[in-house]
């Protein structure tokens, strides 16, 4: 389905029936991540899967997609379709997302669950990386996204999972280079969002990655702590859709 938001065609698929359950997927990535997650619930739960601006089948806004901005287009497709409230899953930055969401429309969502994600806002250094990043994607996108989504993966899953991951850079090479950007300069911008989960009153869960090398274990469990929020860790690094779907899909029944 499409939701024109400021003239931008927005790309949206609702599948099952049940209890509503909306999917954010990461960086370089589109609602396909969530193909299986989506099988997995769709008996038991209506499955509100979105491609965010600049990736799949949706348009770029402006230069700069804030988690803001991804939220409240988050909302407006909820309020389209009727839904009061709904679980929120989010990936990587699907879940800077999620949490923008559970800030500014907190009656609007019942359970949160960051994926491989985190609170924290960018370090200096990293917003440094962002802005690189943004330049370097523009300037030989192909090279970068060759580059990047290796980088996301474990030794061992290059090694054994070949042809996901080349699937999954595949895809990447489909979106513009503007909407990759405007992800990264958005994340870059993004604040600290400790105070939003610590007194998120409703279901919480941070599913980690023991070998992810992108948010390090150490940093996760740093913000569980302070937030109240539990924790489950997985055999897996940062793509645990693609390297470890069983056990992911396990823990994301927290929903139910």
């Amino acid at each position: 389905m499409i939701y024109n938001y400021n003239n931008t065609p927005i790309y949206y698929t609702i599948t099952g029936t049940g209890k509503p359950l909306v999917l954010l997927h990461g960086l370089m990535e589109s609602s396909t991540m969530w193909i299986d997650t989506t099988a997995h619930f769709k008996n038991t739960h209506q499955i509100i899967a979105i491609d965010l601006p600049g990736f799949g089948q949706s348009g770029n806004i402006a230069a700069i997609h804030s988690m803001d901005l991804m939220a409240g287009i988050v909302a407006e497709i909820l309020k389209r379709e009727q839904i009061t409230s709904a679980a929120i899953i989010g990936h990587s930055m699907g879940g800077y997302v999620g949490l923008a969401f559970a800030e500014n429309f907190p009656d609007m969502i019942h359970a949160l669950v960051l994926l491989h994600s985190t609170t924290t806002a960018d370090s200096e250094e990293r917003k440094i990386n962002r802005n690189r990043a943004a330049e370097i994607v523009q300037r030989n996108k192909n090279a970068y996204i060759s580059n990047a989504m290796s980088n996301l993966f474990t030794q061992k899953a290059r090694e054994q999972l070949p042809s996901a991951i080349q699937k999954a850079k595949d895809e990447a090479l489909t979106f513009s280079a503007e909407g990759i950007a405007a992800a990264h300069l958005g994340m870059r911008d993004r604040k600290d969002r400790a105070s939003v989960l610590a007194n998120f009153s409703k279901k919480k869960l941070i599913i980690a990655g023991v070998d992810d090398l992108i948010l390090p274990l150490s940093e996760v469990q740093h913000v569980s702590e302070i937030t109240n929020t539990p924790l489950v860790t997985i055999d897996s690094g940062h793509m645990s859709w693609v390297e470890n779907k069983v056990e992911m899909l396990k823990y994301m029944h927290f929903v139910d």
